[in-house]
């Protein structure tokens, strides 16, 4: 019996642990059968649901779209010829790739190097490994040590050089099995007149985006994100001149190359291109013929004035010091700037290649600014020379006495009529210590308005319009004659939109340390005043308009890439008008075309001229004298308005009436001051003569 029931008893058993069996297996199989379902169903959901979606994001993950700079428009001079333009080159370029052996990528830059070494051009600086090396930006020198700088990207190719020579590429293309992780594009740089540049400083020149949005010597317009959508560190984008003023309209917009790489970012294979569209078209106001005459001008001249023919001579020699001359010739009808020359000049193509040493840009330093409109200094070797030498912008002198003696009319100081008795000397101060006297002490006697012009007198200026402007008008002198000055150009900005353009330096109300009557005094025979040779253009077109102050036009039209108009500028803007009687202006044109100049003589139309010989002292207690001439023709019906300036060239007469001749001679041969072009009278082709004599009438 007891038998039995322990048979029983281990038979429920049994049962039992079947029973737990049985139980744990249907929960395994219902749980991996639900495990299962739930992973269907979240494969079903990617493939059908965001299986769309997450093919876009993987695409955009593996694939890296760069910019291809645009084709830049050209620059023309108003005749159609080329003054900047863009061309097409080849560039070679080296990838960052993965799995790139560091030895590898280094007996690459060797190769480089050795390959343009011995297939570059002739004349031209080959690229060294250790410069190579530097542009593919990998991290490590040629020892393969690592450098400071990590390369922070990798899907941008690296440009390792510009405008390849047919040999380069032939080679290149020939061993591009041997020459990994390079390749060859089609680009554009900027060039210009091969012959020789013109209006280098009005023009401009490029840099690239890298260095123009550098926060410390940078450019705000290139700082402000707004304005550079799209910019790569790469391409050139201008900087000084034109280049800048109209870079949005130059540059175009950008292309784009894509291609494909993998999760480090790094390219896997080749590109998708699609090329980029071209900029603008600028055709300038100046013409280039006359621009080059007015550049051969100046430095003609300058090396006359230093000849052994007139060194001694007791009025050309004064100049034999000078070193640099600007010049402007300005329309007067249309306000169009035809010729802007700031001499010596420079080969702009230096910067296409990027300026690689401080040597290298202290070469060209004196050449870059355009004197014609901000501060250009001197070329000399040394700070301290340069220091002993006036800037482009020196004190206006005697150019400014029409405008002081229309300044003295209009404030009632005195009638066209009045006479004043020139002694040649001025005594003023509050015991009447102080003096000065007119050029080499001349004695005037009695002359009016009119003849003070004429010949110049420092005393009629002093006497009759400074010293009695302040005695009538006391502490609001300056403020009078400040307004006076703007009206005409002087002491504001001319508005040509050019960057760096200065106001000039208007001492009379900054030299707190003469008294005001002493400022006034000089101020009122340009001694106390320095302007840009710019303002002064701006400043005899305000005289020939009779007081209409005209916008210097640099540009006169926009075209697209192919030809087609975007805007032309051929109305006159003006800046300002103020009105004077008749007899003023006929007063001060009478004395204007009586004032003695050489170069002159034999000129064929009525002239309207001021010379003028500022007095500058530098370095200490030395003092110069600096040569500046306006003038504008015909007087009756005027066309062409001149200014030129040369520091140290000592008289106006000399030192500056001469290169004005050759502008004038310039423009009727091309435009004709009469309107009539001489051109095409002229059957040698030779052009215009423009040869003006040194000698001649003496006048300060």
């Amino acid at each position: 019996m007891k038998k039995s029931i322990g048979m029983e008893d281990h038979s429920k058993q049994e049962a039992g642990k079947r029973r737990n069996f049985t139980f744990r297996i249907n929960i395994f199989f219902f749980v991996t059968f639900f495990l299962f379902s739930v992973l269907i169903v979240q494969l079903a959901n990617l493939q059908f649901v965001k299986g769309k979606e997450l093919l876009d994001e993987k695409t955009k993950l593996n694939s890296m779209a760069n910019p291809i700079p645009p084709i830049r428009g050209n620059i023309f001079d108003r005749e159609s010829v080329p003054l900047a333009y863009t061309v097409p080159v080849q560039s070679l370029y080296f990838r960052i790739e993965q799995q790139q052996p560091k030895d590898e990528v280094i007996v690459l830059a060797n190769k480089l190097a050795k390959t343009f070494a011995d297939y570059g051009r002739d004349g031209e600086p080959p690229l060294t490994a250790e410069e190579i090396i530097k542009e593919m930006d990998v991290g490590y020198d040629l020892n393969g040590a690592d450098t400071e700088k990590r390369p922070s990207y990798n899907s941008v190719p690296r440009r390792i050089k510009t405008d390849l020579s047919n040999n380069e590429m032939a080679y290149i293309l020939e061993h591009r099995d041997e020459l990994k992780w390079i390749e060859i594009s089609e680009e554009s740089i900027r060039t210009y007149d091969p012959t020789k540049p013109v209006a280098v400083q009005l023009v401009g020149y490029m840099r690239p985006y890298s260095q123009a949005r550098e926060s410390k010597n940078g450019l705000a317009f290139y700082q402000d994100k707004t304005n550079t959508s799209g910019y790569m560190d790469t391409e050139y984008v201008g900087y000084d001149g034109i280049e800048f003023m109209y870079q949005k309209e130059l540059r175009g917009t950008n292309g784009t190359k894509t291609y494909p790489v993998n999760a480090l970012n790094k390219i896997i294979g080749q590109a998708e291109v699609t090329p980029p569209s071209k900029g603008n078209n600028l055709y300038l106001t100046i013409n280039k013929d006359i621009q080059t005459i007015t550049e051969k001008a100046i430095t003609d001249h300058l090396a006359y004035l230093k000849s052994p023919a007139v060194r001694n001579d007791p009025y050309v020699g004064r100049g034999k010091n000078a070193v640099a001359g600007y010049a402007v010739a300005m329309e007067v009808e249309t306000g169009k700037v035809v010729a802007m020359a700031s001499m010596p000049d420079y080969d702009p193509k230096v910067w296409a290649g990027g300026i690689k040493t401080n040597a290298q840009y202290l070469e060209i330093q004196p050449f870059i600014n355009n004197g014609t409109i901000t501060t250009a200094y001197p070329n000399y070797p040394t700070a301290e020379e340069r220091n002993r030498h006036p800037t482009s912008i020196v004190y206006v002198g005697s150019v400014i006495k029409p405008l002081s003696v229309l300044i003295g009319l209009k404030e009632g100081l005195f009638g066209v009529g009045t006479r004043y008795n020139d002694t040649g000397t001025f005594y003023y101060g509050k015991d009447n210590n102080a003096k000065l006297s007119n050029s080499d002490g001349k004695v005037n006697g009695y002359i009016d308005a009119t003849e003070a012009i004429r010949v110049s007198s420092n005393t009629f200026m002093s006497a009759m319009i400074g010293y009695e402007l302040h005695r009538q008008k006391g502490e609001k002198a300056a403020e009078i004659w400040d307004s006076y000055m703007a009206k005409f150009g002087m002491g504001v900005l001319t508005e040509t939109g050019l960057r760096n353009e200065s106001p000039g330096i208007s001492e009379y109300l900054t030299n707190k340390k003469e008294s005001l009557q002493q400022r006034m005094v000089f101020a009122s025979w340009g001694q106390n005043e320095k302007y840009t040779t710019m303002q002064l253009a701006q400043y005899a077109t305000t005289l020939a308009t009779r007081g209409e102050r005209l916008k210097p036009l640099l540009v006169d039209k926009i075209q697209t890439y192919n030809g087609d108009p975007v805007q032309a500028f051929n109305d006159k803007v003006v800046l300002d008008k103020t009105e004077f009687p008749k007899e003023y202006w006929d007063a001060i044109f009478k004395g204007m075309a009586q004032v003695k100049v050489s170069g002159f003589e034999d000129f064929k139309y009525t002239l309207a001229r001021k010379t003028g010989t500022s007095t500058q002292r530098v370095a200490g207690n030395k003092e110069v004298d600096n040569a500046v001439f306006i003038a504008f023709a015909p007087m009756d019906k005027p066309k062409l308005a001149v200014a030129v300036v040369v520091p140290e060239g000592g008289y106006g007469a000399y030192g500056a009436a001469p290169i004005a001749r050759k502008i004038f001679d310039a423009y009727d041969y091309y435009y004709g001051l009469d309107g009539v072009p001489k051109k095409s009278a002229d059957a040698s082709g030779q052009g215009p003569d423009g040869a003006a004599g040194s000698a001649g009438n003496k006048q300060r």
